[in-house]
Formats: C-alpha cells, sequence, structure tokens
C-alpha cells in the first residue's frame, strides 16, 4: 500500500508556532517528488534503482533530522524488499517505521494505521501470519475510527487481512473480509484492477475451504469476474495496470483460465517494453 500525501504530511495550521519551538533544525527532503521518482522506477518494474533512490533520501532525511520523510520513503521501501524477497531488510524497515511513529508521537492515527498495514503486509509474505494477524487488528481499530467506510485504505486493510486468514485457517473470517473490500471498491471509481485482485483472492479463499472440486463452479464464477473488470477499457493502460496484470496472470493459469493469463502477461511485458 503506498502512502498518499495525508499519510506522510499533517495538516498545519498557519498559526501554529510550535514548529519555532527550540529542538533540532528539520530540514525536509522532498517527499512528493521522491514518491513520483519511485512510482516511475515502478512502473518499469526497476526495484533496484528504487532502492538506491530510497537509501539515498533516507540518509538525507536522517542528515536533516527530518522524522516524517524518513518514514514515508521507509514505508515504500518495506515494500520493495516484500516483492524482492529480502525478508531482513523488508522486516527492519517495517521495525523502524513503527518506530519512528512513537518519535512522531502519532500513535492512532491513519499514517499509523497504513504503517501497520504495509508492516503487517511483510509479515505474512515472509511467513509469520499470526504477527501478521496482530498488526491489521491493530490497523482495523484505527481505521474504523480514523477513515470513513469508503476510504480506499480500508479495502487495502481487508483485501490483505483476508488472505492472512485464509493462511491461519479462519476461511469464513476471511471470505468477509473480502467482501467487505469488494463493497468498498465498488463504490470507487476506476478501482477495477483492485476488484480483480479482491475476486481472485476470494477464488483462493473458496478453493482452500471447500476444495477444488466443490469450489469449481464458485471459482469460475470469481475468475470470469476478475477478467472482465480487467478488461474494462476505462483502464488507463500504465504501469500499475500491469503490474496488476502480473498479479492477476498465474492465479488466473492455475485455475484453467490459460488464454486470459496468457494475454495479460503480454499486456504487462508491452507497457513494460513502452516504458
Amino acid at each position: 500500500m503506498s502512502l498518499d500525501k495525508n499519510d506522510y504530511q499533517e495538516p498545519v495550521c498557519p498559526f501554529d508556532t510550535s514548529q519555532w519551538k527550540s529542538g533540532p533544525r528539520v530540514d525536509p527532503i522532498p517527499v512528493g517528488r521522491v514518491l513520483e521518482k519511485l512510482d516511475e522506477c515502478y512502473s518499469r518494474s526497476d526495484y533496484a534503482a528504487a532502492v538506491r533512490l530510497a537509501d539515498h533520501w533516507i540518509e538525507e532525511a536522517k542528515a536533516g533530522n527530518d522524522l516524517r520523510g524518513e518514514f514515508a520513503v521507509r514505508n515504500e521501501l518495506m515494500g520493495v524488499f516484500r516483492k524482492t524477497g529480502q525478508r531482513d531488510k523488508a522486516i527492519e524497515n517495517a521495525s523502524v517505521c513503527l518506530q519512528l511513529i512513537d518519535r512522531m508521537e502519532m500513535n492512532g492515527s491513519a499514517t499509523h494505521g497504513t504503517a501497520l498495514v504495509n508492516a503487517a503486509t511483510v509479515y505474512k509474505a515472509f511467513g509469520m501470519p499470526e504477527r501478521s494477524l496482530e498488526l491489521f487488528e491493530q490497523a482495523a481499530q484505527i481505521y474504523g475510527r480514523e477513515l470513513p467506510d469508503d476510504d480506499y485504505r480500508l479495502a487495502g486493510l481487508y483485501n490483505n487481512m483476508s488472505v492472512t486468514l485464509c493462511d491461519l485457517g479462519h476461511f469464513e473470517d476471511a471470505a468477509a473480509c473480502q467482501e467487505k473490500a469488494l463493497d468498498i471498491l465498488s463504490r470507487i471509481a476506476d478501482s477495477e484492477a483492485e476488484q480483480a485482485v479482491s475476486w481472485l483472492n476470494l477464488a483462493d479463499i473458496l478453493d482452500a475451504q471447500k476444495g477444488t472440486e466443490a469450489a469449481e463452479e464458485e471459482v469460475r464464477l470469481c475468475c470470469e469476474k476478475a477478467v472482465e473488470l480487467l478488461d474494462s477499457p476505462t483502464l488507463p493502460r500504465d504501469g500499475s495496470y500491469a503490474f496488476f496484470c502480473e498479479k492477476c496472470a498465474p492465479v488466473l493459469e492455475y485455475y484453467g483460465f490459460f488464454l486470459a493469463a496468457e494475454e495479460l502477461a503480454q499486456r504487462a511485458k508491452d507497457i513494460y517494453d513502452r516504458s
């Protein structure tokens, strides 16, 4: 889950003089531009370049006592290490992000919730579902207080939490989380690709819960819905779309949708070749 501006920049009253209180001088890094550059790296699947860029700006943030800047970049970096399978570095950045929340006195904020979701996703990816679920549950409490019930971040929480619940064998709870995610996403414009992922997650849950033969018809319907959503003509064929195509293609292939999987993989390749 990437951060948006509201996740790294809190509202500031123009008459608030707290920034001039005594303390270390803060030289903030240009977080918005750094995140834009990281997005460019992601669009090319150039994760090595993303790490180099992130490492540079983390050092700049440390030198400038910019806790918020370091926090924002580390949130991105833990995702990069998760995607590239670098367990220790991903967990290290997750841990530091949560420590920075304490140092910035932002416990209980929506930003704290986002950090918890990202950290939980890291722990899930590296085979620690119990720790992952603990963090997801903390994030759910925060998001329930801090976010409207149609917020995209809430859908992301339920989507990821359902996968962890499935890993732990809590299939009914996992399906309920996935249905909550789909309900929220259905009310958000241009979320077809995210909805496709949710439908395929639901297919995995049903398959694990009921067995391949018993769940065959429900799984087929989930896969057909995912393909329909990814074929939406309104979806921009950009780096983000390529990422979702790559994410969905292997799942569709596993469930026997070979042509659809091949088409999505080709779409992703064409987009990356143009980048």
